[in-house]
């Protein structure tokens, strides 16, 4: 029977509540309060992280528009560098021609009979070197004929006329000479077309 009074004693609840202490409940809240710093700090240092990475690739970004800027200058100055090259070499071709023209012009002031022939075979001569110096650039003339057929890509015809002794679509007159330069039509031949 003791047994049965002793258990009975154990298994008796309490009539009064249990008081806790205060100190316990402000652990529980402490921990709480420790598990959101912890929290805080995770996420502040991800920010953090974060932040450094944006700022790296901002960097990158601007040395990278800086190269670009930098480049695109270069080429241009480059283009223009170039362009001025190639109009400096062509020009000093026709430095001599310009001079041969100068003293033919020089010539006609006190001109005689015998000095016409002279300015004739002058300007031949002259003639003669713009065709050497147009060459040597790989400037060629545009071969046309009267007579031969019309040819869109290398002619350009301004003026139509009727004649029976030439074939259809064909150069009655050439009013100006046309250019090509290595493929590459430069001024196209101004001519009359027949037909």
């Amino acid at each position: 029977m003791k047994k049965k009074e002793k258990m009975n004693e154990e298994a008796k609840m309490p009539e009064d509540p249990i008081d806790f202490p205060n100190d316990s409940v402000d652990e529980t809240a402490d921990d709480n309060e420790v598990n959101v710093e912890v929290m805080e700090e995770d996420e502040e240092g991800e920010v953090d992280e974060e932040n450094d990475e944006l700022a790296e690739l901002k960097d990158r970004y601007m040395r990278l528009l800086a190269e670009y800027d930098n480049f695109r200058r270069r080429s241009q100055k480059e283009k223009e560098s170039l362009y001025s090259e190639a109009v400096a070499d062509v020009s000093k071709e026709f430095l001599a021609i310009v001079d041969n023209i100068d003293r033919a012009v020089e010539s006609t002031e006190n001109m005689t009979d015998m000095s016409a022939e002279k300015v004739a075979e002058g300007i031949t001569m002259i003639a003669k070197q713009t065709t050497a110096v147009l060459s040597k650039l790989g400037i060629e003339e545009i071969q046309s004929e009267k007579g031969e057929t019309f040819d869109p890509n290398f002619h350009e015809a301004v003026m139509h006329v009727e004649d029976d002794s030439l074939g259809e679509q064909a150069i009655a007159e050439v009013f100006q000479k046309g250019y090509i330069c290595k493929g590459k039509v430069i001024r196209h031949t101004v001519c009359k077309v027949a037909n």
